[in-house]
């Protein structure tokens, strides 16, 4: 099938499809006589799985070992556990930091006086402050040394 038809099928970008297979998520697919990618169920298989990991705000990198964990058969599932064990603490992580960002934004909203210039606007005066808030940063975890390699 054609990427246009693979797109359709899984509801994904072409551009996305090409970035997936640029990153080696996805394989190379087989060309047809005039060049053009020639896509079969494995990569709309394959796709469809991204794009389920991808939901769960999985990194490219832990979808790559999942793939690699699903292509090789005579593994058993320990490794895929680790995985999820990781990607659920870095949810969590991030869920903290995300209510930290929420703190700040209501408080910064409680500097809003309503109805007063741009001069005496409170959140603007409050963004303009040396003082710096809290970056909040949206990092995985790397699964270096999590997972062992064959």
């Amino acid at each position: 099938m054609k990427i246009g038809e693979l797109s359709d099928q899984t509801g994904l970008t072409v551009e996305t499809i090409r970035y997936y297979e640029k990153k080696s998520l996805l394989p190379e697919p087989n060309r047809t006589a005039s060049n053009y990618r020639d896509y079969s169920k494995i990569h709309l298989e394959r796709l469809l799985f991204i794009k389920n990991c991808r939901s769960l705000d999985m990194s490219h990198e832990e979808i790559k070992a999942l793939l690699l964990f699903q292509d090789r058969k005579e593994d058993d599932c320990t490794c895929v556990n680790i995985i999820i064990e990781e990607h659920l603490e870095h949810v969590t992580q991030r869920m903290e930091q995300l209510k930290s960002l929420q703190k700040q934004l209501i408080n910064l909203k409680k500097q809003c006086k309503g109805g007063l210039s741009q001069d005496d606007c409170g959140i603007i005066k409050e963004l303009s402050n040396k003082k710096r808030y809290k970056k909040s940063r949206h990092n995985h975890i790397s699964l270096d040394n999590k997972i062992h390699k064959k």
